[in-house]
Parts: C-alpha cells; structure tokens; sequence
C-alpha cells in the first residue's frame, strides 16, 4: 500500500468500517480511530511518515482536528468531515495553512429533521417510558401509567433555522404546529415570527427544538435563564451539539421537574452520557444517531466522490 495516497482517519468505525472496503484500493487509510495511542505515538509505532499524509477523514464527535493534529501533518491538504457542524475542526488553522474544508452541509437535513420530530413526538406522548412502563409491569391490575400530551397545535421555537431547522419547521407544520425561530438574523423571507431572544423565544413556546451550529457564540446558549423560561411543561430537543446546552442546568431541571422533558441525541462530553439521565421516563436519548440510517455508507461515499 507504500504506493496509494494516504488518508489519515478519525471517524466513527460503524461508518468507516462500511465505507472502507469501497476505496481501499484507491487509498491507504491509517485507522487513527482503531488506537488509543496519541496521534505522534500512532504513527511512530507503524512507521508512518507524517509527511506523506496530505487528507484527515473523520466526523463530529470524534478525535477533534486542532492546531496540535495540524501541526503533526503539516503536509495535510484536505480535510472531509462526514457530519454537518464543522466545529471539531480548527477552521482558522485551515484557513491559515490554505487545507480544504469539505463537510456534509445539508445532505443529511432531512434525515436529523426526521428525527428531531421523534424526539419530540416520543418525549410528549411518553413513547420510551410506555414501553418499560409495560415491560416491567409485574401486576395485571389497572393501567396506571402517567399521560403524555399531543403535539398536534403547539408553539415550537426552533433555534436555529437552517436547513436543518427549515426541514423540522416544514415537519412540525404538518402536525398544526406554530413555529417560531431564533437565528443569527432575522430571515426576511421566511414568514415563521422571529425571536432576538432565545429566553423569550422559550418563554413563548411549548417546546424548543435546538438545531444551531456550535461557536463560541452559542456555547450553553441553552442555559438556566432559557430552561426555567420554557417552564414546568415545557420540552427540549437536542439534535445540534450537546454543548449548545448547559448539561449540568438541564439535568437539574430534569431531575427537580423544572422542565416537562427532553429528547436528547447529542450531549456535551460524548460518548460520556450523565447516569443520572438513566433513570428518568421524561427524557428520551439516542446515542448521536440522527443521521445514521442503514444509506448512510453510500452517503459518505457519495460526499467522497464529490471532492
């Protein structure tokens, strides 16, 4: 393999172990992912010239691509992420040292949408906790399981209306959702009320469903002011970054009923998850799954052949 261009991988193996196989033949992939060991050791102990390797495969939520990693392969020209947010990666460093970004943009809007909504849909209507409800039911007396609540006519603010907030937006409507917004910038040409103020946007909505990007900016734009706005029957999704949210508050507004629930797919230290989440039925977590669906290998694929 001396002969093929290196490409050095940091992503996830339930997607990379599908997606090799198609371009082995085409590029030496060293499995960065597969070792414990830090990335100067990694390549010291397999005899990789750093020097050789000019492209970084990785993903959201996996080894972050910093000055340090950039520095080590000062010869990396390219850098494809398979996830959307591109926040794991030192855009500035990028920039500085002229490397390509290329990244998932929207193609997977539709699929993180999709399941947004059924976080909702689960955490209001209780869909998780009435399956263990009837799991460990251990009496044939009456059902005594508490009540969700429908979603069909609630006000949902959605923070964060790109392509993936359009595509919940566009979903939710269809349920007789009314929509509200909290962006960057107001959008002139979208008709949904807009919100300066992501503490009022909660305080006028039912649930808020957090679909921004991760800076510095929005770091724990969710935080204790936001979650105490939502209120006592209010529901949170989470399908952006689990730093978007003050995880510490959220978890305290869980445990102490400050807010109805939550339907979790990212969390702030992934893959760590806080256990005290475990035993809740009014929180819904999915393990940063909202784009993986079983087309995802021939979506990377095709995000591979597009460079």
């Amino acid at each position: 393999m001396a002969h093929l261009p290196q490409v050095l991988v940091f992503g996830p193996p339930t997607i990379f172990t599908q997606f090799e196989p198609q371009y082995s033949h085409k590029y030496h992939f060293l499995n960065a992912w597969a070792s414990s060991l830090p990335l100067d050791q990694f390549l010291h102990t397999h005899n990789y010239e750093p020097s050789s390797i000019q492209a970084i495969l990785c993903a959201g939520g996996g080894t972050p691509v910093t000055v340090h990693v950039l520095s080590v392969l000062s010869s990396v020209k390219l850098i494809v992420t398979t996830s959307a947010g591109l926040d794991h990666i030192d855009l500035l460093e990028c920039r500085r040292r002229g490397i390509q970004v290329a990244g998932a943009g929207s193609l997977f809007s539709e699929e993180v949408a999709e399941m947004a909504v059924g976080l909702l849909i689960d955490a209001m209507r209780k869909i998780s906790a009435a399956d263990r409800y009837v799991r460990q039911r251990v009496h044939s007396g009456p059902w005594d399981f508490p009540l969700g609540s429908k979603l069909g006519g609630k006000r949902v603010g959605i923070v964060g209306l790109g392509s993936i907030g359009f595509e919940v937006a566009k979903r939710l409507e269809a349920f007789g959702c009314s929509i509200f917004y909290n962006s960057r910038k107001e959008k002139p040409f979208i008709s949904y009320p807009f919100y300066s103020s992501v503490v009022e946007l909660a305080a006028n909505s039912n649930a808020l469903v957090i679909c921004c990007a991760l800076t510095e900016q929005t770091r724990h734009i969710i935080n204790k002011e936001v979650l105490l706005a939502l209120g006592k029957e209010g529901v949170m999704v989470n399908i952006g970054r689990g730093a978007l949210v003050d995880e510490k508050e959220l978890v305290r507004c869980l445990i102490e009923g400050e807010i109805g629930g939550a339907g979790l797919d990212v969390f702030e230290n992934e893959p760590h998850v806080p256990e005290e989440l475990f035993g809740l039925d009014n929180v819904v977590l999915s393990p940063h799954a909202a784009a993986l669906l079983k087309s995802l290998p021939l979506i990377c694929v095709t995000l591979w052949q597009g460079i």
